[in-house]
């Protein structure tokens, strides 16, 4: 089965270093990739997709990632999401959102990329995640730094959590999400990290980049499928 980039951030702005980015993960035999907004909008718009698909071979998929930590302020934010057809994550320090967006059918993944986030999570949420068929995600991204002291802390962290999503049988995917080129991998490298270094079963470690990303898209395209059937409008547009 092909291997998924899960979280790659891309900005709308700058096509130069979105291309030098999509050319090195060709490079590495990435087949898919799920790109976010660097920029500060709500959807890549039309025009900016199709130049981006035609600048690859490889196949690409469309995430927002939405970071609140107020209450009031998630529940506004997630009315600008309904009948939304990419994938939705959340990230927030709030324990409170973190639940909510577990229970919320309209967001695809609770993200807990960022090392503080990551020490938030909690049974709670992944339990909820699994009702709801959403995914907790981890990131690799804060193990590749520089800082020797900063990076055991990073590997002691996701080894912990990672191990509590196994036992708990979670849904879950591990994106790379990495900003500089020179931190991109192989996804056998990757794979290989997961598998020696975090304590994962080879064949779950290869589903977080394989099976599992594609398990994530089918549930959008589910959700997308489901609103265009009952007669809803499909927001498409973008900045």
């Amino acid at each position: 089965m092909s291997s998924f980039e899960s979280r790659l951030k891309i900005s709308s702005k700058d096509f130069e270093d979105t291309q030098n980015r999509l050319e090195l993960c060709e490079k590495l035999g990435i087949k898919n990739i799920i790109v976010e907004p660097k920029d500060n909008i709500k959807r890549f718009s039309f025009k900016f997709r199709n130049r981006l698909e035609n600048a690859t071979s490889i196949n690409i998929f469309y995430r927002i990632n939405l970071k609140i930590n107020d209450v009031e302020e998630f529940k506004k934010q997630m009315k600008n999401y309904n009948n939304f057809y990419d994938i939705i994550s959340v990230e927030s320090l709030n324990k409170d959102i973190q639940l909510r967006a577990a229970r919320d059918s309209r967001v695809d993944i609770v993200s807990f990329s960022d090392q503080e986030i990551l020490k938030a999570l909690t049974p709670g949420v992944i339990s909820l995640t699994k009702q709801n068929n959403s995914f907790i995600e981890f990131s690799l991204a804060p193990i590749m730094i520089q800082n020797k002291v900063s990076q055991s802390k990073s590997f002691r962290s996701l080894y912990r959590f990672i191990q509590l999503a196994l036992k708990l049988k979670a849904n879950y995917i591990i994106s790379g999400n990495f900003n500089k080129l020179f931190d991109f991998r192989h996804p056998r490298a990757l794979i290989s990290i997961c598998h020696t270094l975090l304590g994962m079963p080879f064949d779950l470690a290869k589903k977080a980049f394989t099976a599992n990303p594609k398990l994530l898209i089918e549930r959008t395209q589910k959700r997308h499928r489901n609103d265009f059937e009952s007669g809803a409008r499909i927001i498409t547009g973008g900045i």
